[in-house]
């Protein structure tokens, strides 16, 4: 049986982040005291691809601090991208870790299709 599932996507998990920025190419993410342009944060820093500041992940509360200056230093869509290979990856993750095979296919519209089957890891 088929399951369509939408994920409002939180990030607190530092294997499926490297994963994630792994995955994109990005340089590995770094724990610690970032300056944003006008505040310092705290979290696990990842640099996204032409972006001025990186994006700052609080992994206690899920949520995300950026400065990309409405897009002038940082367009949204490489966030997006981020967010997404996070995701797949933290599905990866955790189907893996209850005994599911996984399996992921790229569609035309960029999305990305991830089949969990029970039985067999993959």
């Amino acid at each position: 049986m088929s399951h369509v599932v939408q994920i409002k996507t939180q990030v607190r998990d530092a294997a499926a982040v490297r994963a994630g920025c792994s995955r994109l190419g990005l340089d590995a993410p770094v724990e610690g005291e970032v300056k944003l342009f006008s505040e310092t944060v705290n979290g696990l820093a990842v640099r996204l691809k032409d972006w001025r500041y990186p994006v700052v992940f609080d992994l206690t509360t899920g949520e995300s601090k950026f400065d990309n200056y409405q897009g002038r230093w940082g367009r949204q869509g490489r966030l997006d991208e981020f967010l997404q290979a996070y995701a797949v990856e933290k599905t990866k993750i955790e189907a893996r870790r209850k005994g599911y095979s996984v399996a992921e296919h790229r569609l035309a519209d960029g999305s990305i299709k991830v089949s969990l089957t029970v039985g067999g890891a993959s």
